[in-house]
This record gives C-alpha cells, sequence and structure tokens, in this order.
C-alpha cells in the first residue's frame, strides 16, 4: 500500500462498536470485493470493500472478517480467513499478508487460510442461531454485478436454511457516519493532498490547455503523495461544460474568458475528499462572474454554519434553499413572481441549483448515514451549493469538506484551500 500504517487500534474499536450491537449468538461475516475483470487477462485495479477495511484494516482482495462475540471459545471470537500467501505469489504478484502480519494490521490473533473457511464456518454454526449478512442498502446504490458478497449470501442460504438472518448494513450506517479521530486525521490527509493538487493546477491553467492536461497535473501531485489517485472520476468542465453535472469526458480546450469548474480530490488510505473549485482560464474573473461566483460562496458559508448536531438533513436543504432563492433574486436570475407561482416539489431556485447541497462523506465520496436522523458531532458532510446558467456559458459550483463539532460552527477540513476570488487570481497571476 502506499499509505502509511494505520494503528490498528481503529479497527479493534471499530470491531468492538459493531459486535455490541449484535443480538445473542450471531455471526457475522464480511468479504473482501472482487478483483473485476476487463477482457484477455487484463482486470480493474483492486479496490477493498469498505466495510471489511472499516472493521480490519485488511487491503487484500480473497479476505473475510468473521465476528462471533458470543463463540465458545476466545479465539473463535474473531477471525481472519486470507489467500495463503508462498514464495511463488511474492515473485509474480507481490507480498500478501502473512498471518503476523495480518495480526499487526488488524490486531486480530485468529488467522485462517482461506481454504479453511467453510470447515471453521461449519463448526460455528452449531453454536449460532442468526447470522448478518452485508448487503449494500446505501441509498444511492445500483448494484448490477454479483459482487464477492452476493455470491457468499447466496452460498450460505443454501447451505444453512434453518439459522436466522440479520443485516450488519443498518448497524455500519450509523457506525460509520460518526468518525473516530484517526478517521478524521486520514480523511485530514486526503484534504491536504486535493490542496497541493489544486495548488499546482492554479500556476498551470490558461488559455488553450486541455481539460485532460489539468486532470493529469492533479493526478501527479496526488500520486507523489501516497495518493492511490482520484477519489472519484474527476470532473474538469471547461465553460458550457460546467452545466452538465456529472461532466467528465475533459476532453474540451479551455478558452480565454472562459471558467473552469473543478470537482476533482484524492483519496489516502481509502478515504475521501470532496473537492470543487470554480477558477478563471484567464486568470481574472469577469465582474459578472466574480457575482455569481461571490454569490455561491455565501450560500455555502451560511449552509456550513447550519450543520450542528440535531440538523436535519431533509429540514437543512430546504433552508438552504431559501438562501439561494435570495442570492437568485439579487442576481436577476429570478424574480418575486417566480417565487410566488413556484412548485413546491421543484422551487423556483432549483432551475439553477437542482441538486443536494450536503452528503457524508468518509471511506466512501457518498458516505454511509442514515439520511432520516439528525446529524451529530464527528459527521464529516460535504457543503457544495452551484449555480448553472447555460445561457451565459459558465457554471460555478464551490465545496468544502466540513467535520460537525459538539458546540460551535463545523471544522473546514478544507480551510487551507485557496476559494476566495482575490487569493485564486493572487495566485494564477504570480
Amino acid at each position: 500500500m502506499k499509505y502509511h500504517p494505520i494503528d490498528r487500534n481503529l479497527y479493534i474499536k471499530n470491531r468492538a462498536k459493531f459486535t455490541a450491537q449484535m443480538k445473542p449468538k450471531s455471526v457475522a461475516v464480511f468479504n473482501s470485493n472482487d478483483i473485476y475483470p476487463i477482457s484477455a487477462d487484463s482486470t480493474m485495479p483492486f479496490a477493498q470493500h469498505r466495510d471489511i477495511f472499516y472493521l480490519s484494516g485488511v487491503d487484500q482482495e480473497e479476505s473475510i472478517l468473521l465476528l462471533f462475540p458470543d463463540a465458545p471459545y476466545e479465539h473463535q471470537r474473531e477471525m481472519l480467513f486470507l489467500r495463503e500467501t508462498n514464495d511463488h505469489i511474492a515473485v509474480w504478484e507481490g507480498e500478501k499478508l502473512t498471518k503476523e502480519r495480518a495480526f499487526e494490521v488488524s490486531g486480530i490473533k485468529t488467522v485462517y487460510w482461506l481454504t479453511e473457511f467453510e470447515k471453521v464456518l461449519f463448526e460455528l454454526m452449531t453454536h449460532s442461531e442468526t447470522i448478518y449478512i452485508n448487503t449494500n442498502e446505501h441509498y444511492r446504490a445500483t448494484v448490477e454485478t454479483e459482487t464477492r458478497e452476493a455470491r457468499f449470501v447466496k452460498w450460505w442460504k443454501e447451505k444453512y436454511p434453518a439459522h436466522a438472518v440479520a443485516k450488519s448494513n443498518p448497524i455500519l450506517q450509523r457506525l460509520r457516519s460518526v468518525k473516530e479521530n484517526v478517521e478524521l486525521e486520514l480523511i485530514q490527509k486526503a484534504c491536504d493532498i486535493t490542496e497541493k493538487g489544486f495548488r499546482r493546477v492554479l500556476s498551470f491553467v490558461q488559455p488553450e490547455v486541455a481539460e485532460y492536461e489539468i486532470e493529469a497535473e492533479f493526478a501527479h501531485e496526488f500520486l507523489r503523495n501516497r495518493s492511490k489517485g482520484f477519489a472519484y472520476t474527476p470532473i474538469i468542465a471547461s465553460g458550457n461544460n460546467a452545466n452538465v453535472l456529472h461532466y467528465i469526458e475533459n476532453n474540451q480546450v479551455c478558452k480565454a474568458g472562459d471558467l473552469i469548474l473543478l470537482d476533482v480530490a484524492a483519496e489516502y488510505a481509502n478515504y475521501s475528499s470532496d473537492m470543487t473549485r470554480t477558477i478563471p482560464v484567464s486568470g481574472r474573473f469577469t465582474e459578472r462572474q466574480k457575482a455569481v461566483y461571490n454569490a455561491v460562496l455565501r450560500v455555502k458559508n451560511e449552509a456550513t454554519q447550519m450543520l450542528t448536531p440535531g440538523t436535519l438533513w431533509k429540514q437543512y436543504h430546504v433552508e438552504v434553499g431559501k438562501v439561494m432563492t435570495s442570492e437568485l433574486l439579487s442576481l436577476g436570475l429570478i424574480d418575486k413572481a417566480d417565487v410566488q407561482n413556484e412548485n413546491p416539489d421543484w422551487p423556483a431556485y432549483k432551475k439553477y441549483f437542482m441538486h443536494g447541497t450536503s452528503h457524508h462523506m468518509g471511506l466512501d465520496t457518498h458516505d454511509y448515514g442514515i439520511l432520516t436522523e439528525p446529524m451529530q458531532a464527528n459527521m464529516v458532510f460535504t457543503v457544495e451549493p452551484g449555480i448553472y446558467i447555460p445561457a451565459e456559458g459558465f457554471g460555478i459550483r464551490l465545496e468544502d469538506n466540513v467535520v460537525i463539532q459538539e458546540k460551535g460552527s463545523p471544522f473546514n477540513l478544507m480551510r487551507n484551500i485557496p476559494i476566495e476570488v482575490e487569493e485564486i487570481e493572487s495566485l494564477m497571476n504570480a
């Protein structure tokens, strides 16, 4: 792994929080992701399933975590099953976890090779009544590929039909949404790497540069700072491309006088950051661009102050909508009649700001979190309002990542990333 070792006490604590919420005499199983094929003998880069990583720190394919807090013997209460490594594998694929190294990473003492899983599970199932399966229930999830986890669930149901079934996901939705301090440090590291990439780009951008060249500058800076790369597919959208919310082609030339919307950020140790900035190709904003930019910035700043313990996600977005409505009225993009006659299900401001303002962030860019429950301290949210004006040839979005505090204003993990008009112009013209 490119990242520095993480204190295994994080995973010990995470497992303790999870097992404390399990039913009596129950087993929970978590699988690694597959390595997905492309064609011939080509594969996509491996990306670990975030749940097994959250609970064990194991960042390797073909791994299984088993938790059985009521097991009759102590050594059966936490178990890892790993693909057996040897000298041949080390030569062809590189180092894999040994049993000793797996303990150092996870704090789990009982480590078996994967070939022993079915035998060990059979013994444990004779002492258990319930199994926790780990299905993907994220509100944005659309899963068309059969995952390793899904294949396990199918196999298990056929093998042990008499056992009761419980779900891991509701527990993990709550646990993963509230970050430990070590996790906040890792997200901060991802944000710091993103800052380095953004500062590099500010001194690189000029008229006639291609969007993909800007993407390459970010990638260079991310990789040289121990990131695997982008936390999500980057958006480098110049001119009217910014009005396509998920524009990812990044293949156009940036023209003088246009703006570039940069929705791009680094990961670090599987933790995400999520930044958006909008900058002028020529190094200076026009007066109209500046007016819209500062309107978006004011909405972002006001929205940030609303992120406090007890806030409800749905009501928060209603309040942000009121702030955005006021700014759009001031810009002349909507008028009072538009507001008076608006459809409550699609308010007038949605013509220019059609997406949400915030989402949970952490091990996933759109991280776990139950949106119907009040916000809590140590939750991490994005704040990302935007105004999109196809008729004027530009769109502006600004986005920071913040940590909700027990008292006071949220802590901005991107506080050092330039965002004010004057600072961006100064750095681009230095």
